[in-house]
Order: structure tokens, then C-alpha cells, then sequence
């Protein structure tokens, strides 16, 4: 049995319908059964059930977005680095191996190749890069699981919910037998508040950037493929492989969608977060190359991202 927390969020919904595909008995445990955010209930209910695997889906996001976790940091703490500790631990009291949803979102930028020589660029909406991105996008180089995160609280400016995300990887690194699954910026093709198209979509103004994405089932159908194959224990960058600019995924939304309305796009990263924004956003493109060096199959994300477009389904 599969044991699976945070089954009922955003995430925890596409891994719970992917083990049902895949025929896995699993548990979806709530709080109100378990309250698995205290050690000592988790680890007598390991015990009681001895699932072969835990699946932690939790934590804390912030509503409508990752605003709201500047203003409840207790709570995103709690979320996003003291339970992921407490799984952990007791995960590992009992040698029951797990995997954590972590994030992507403790990188800003890239590693950029000019003139031969390689940099990271924390800044990617810089008029100089824009040519790259375009017409070298070969030259993109994404971060990968030996780069330390560059918006965290180690390395910073970064928002409360990344440096909360980047603190759990750190603390949870060596404790028992577990997975660390970096997701960024979900989306599919189900119309719903936190999916990144339908975010897009209804926005006032768009914010311009470049960023690395995940598919949702696509997601969860690799950290399951991860876990099935036995790979090795460690960190791993989910995400459908390839990056992607703000003014592609309109291009692509217009295309299949054809909707009525005119997108505009924030004239500058000031007027942004004069206006929309009060904590930093990240940015950022992520090498998935280890993920599908262990066989693991994931689209590319132009085709997974086409594929939701015409499959859209309206809420």
C-alpha cells in the first residue's frame, strides 16, 4: 500500500487519479483522520499500516498566490519545511522510503552561454537576453540538482514560500530513503484557478518571462516512474523538458483557443510589482536531464503544452 498526504490539493489530486490508473493500492490519509503534521501520530500510524511508500503532496501555497505567504509565515513554515522534517524523520525510523513535492521555484534565471563562456543570469527579461532566448535557445542552460538554489533565504532576495520550499530540501538531504520532486508552475488542460493557462489567461496583464513548466499528470506519472524503477534516491527536476516565454504560451493559447480577449503584457519588472506583485516571483529554467537519463519518458513541454490547448476542457 501507498501511502498518500496532501492527496486532496491540486497536485495530490493528479497523483491519487495516477495511482488509480496504474491499479496501485494506495491511502489517501486527511488531517482529520491522522493528523500527520505531529510526529508521534505519523510514526504510530507508519506503524499500524506499513505502507511500502509515502507520498507527500502538502503544504502550503498561499491563496490566491504566494502572497499570502508573506503575510502567514507560520503557517507556510509549518507547510513547506516542518512537516516535509517530520515525514522525514519518521519515515526513516521505520526505513520506509518516501517522495516530497518540492520546488523549482528556488532558482531565479539560467546559465547563459555567450561568447563561449557560461553565467548564471539571475534576470531574464534583460533587453541583451532577449535575442538569445530567441534565436539561440540552445545557449538557455537550466539549473540542475548540484546547483545550489539561487532564491532562498541562503541566497536571496527570494518570497517566504521559496525559502520555506529550499529550507525543507536542505533539512530533509540524508535523513532516510527519499525522493525530493521538483515541480514548476502546473498546468493541463482541465480549466481551474492554479492552473498556469487558465491563470494566463484571465490575468489583467501578463507578466513576460521565460520559465521551466510541469504538466501535471505528466508530473505525477514521473516521480511514480521514478519510484517504480527503483532510481536512485535524491533530487530530481520534473518538469517537461525545454523551457518556454510568457509570449509563446499566448502565441499557443491563440492559436487553439482563439479567445476574444486582447492580451497585454507589463511594460517593465517595476510596474509589475508596483502593482501585482508584493513579494519577488521566480523565474527560472530548470535541466531535467537527470529525470530522463533513468528512462523516464516526459513530453517536451511545447508538445505537452499544445496537447492541453487542444484538449482544453472549460471549468
Amino acid at each position: 500500500m501507498i501511502l498518500l498526504l496532501g492527496g486532496s490539493g491540486y497536485i495530490g489530486q493528479a497523483f491519487a487519479r495516477e495511482l488509480e490508473r496504474r491499479n496501485l493500492p494506495f491511502k489517501n490519509l486527511s488531517r482529520r483522520e491522522v493528523d500527520y503534521t505531529k510526529f508521534d501520530s505519523l510514526l504510530g500510524f507508519l506503524k499500524s499500516e506499513q505502507p511500502e511508500f509515502v507520498i507527500n503532496a502538502a503544504g502550503f501555497t498561499g491563496k490566491p498566490n504566494v502572497d499570502a505567504c508573506e503575510l502567514a509565515k507560520a503557517d507556510t513554515l509549518a507547510g513547506n519545511t516542518l512537516l516535509p522534517l517530520t515525514i522525514a524523520n519518521a519515515c526513516a525510523t521505520l526505513d520506509i522510503p518516501w517522495g516530497h513535492v518540492s520546488s523549482g521555484c528556488i532558482y531565479s534565471g539560467a546559465k547563459i552561454v555567450l561568447n563561449g563562456s557560461e553565467r548564471v543570469e539571475k534576470d531574464l527579461t534583460k533587453s541583451e537576453l532577449r535575442g538569445v532566448i530567441k534565436q539561440s535557445p540552445e545557449n538557455i542552460h537550466g539549473f540542475t540538482e548540484t546547483d545550489a538554489p539561487n532564491f532562498s533565504f541562503r541566497d536571496g532576495p527570494c518570497s517566504f514560500y521559496s525559502g520555506s520550499k529550499a529550507l525543507a530540501e536542505e533539512g530533509i538531504a540524508g535523513v532516510g530513503r527519499s525522493y525530493s520532486w521538483r515541480l514548476r508552475i502546473p498546468f493541463d488542460e482541465f480549466d481551474s484557478p492554479r492552473n498556469y493557462l487558465s491563470k494566463v489567461q484571465r490575468y489583467a496583464k501578463v507578466y513576460d518571462n521565460v520559465n521551466s513548466i510541469s504538466h501535471r499528470r505528466d508530473f505525477a506519472s514521473a516521480c511514480l516512474d521514478l519510484w517504480q524503477r527503483r532510481a536512485a534516491f535524491g533530487i530530481y527536476n520534473v518538469t517537461n523538458p525545454g523551457f518556454v516565454t510568457t509570449r509563446q504560451v499566448v502565441a499557443l493559447i491563440g492559436k487553439y483557443l482563439k479567445p476574444a480577449k486582447r492580451f497585454e503584457y507589463w511594460a517593465s519588472d517595476a510596474e509589475f510589482y508596483q502593482t501585482a506583485a508584493k513579494t519577488p516571483r521566480s523565474n527560472c529554467v530548470l535541466d531535467a536531464g537527470k529525470l530522463l537519463a533513468t528512462g523516464v519518458k516526459i513530453r517536451p513541454v511545447v508538445e505537452a503544452l499544445e496537447d492541453s490547448l487542444r484538449d482544453w476542457k472549460p471549468e
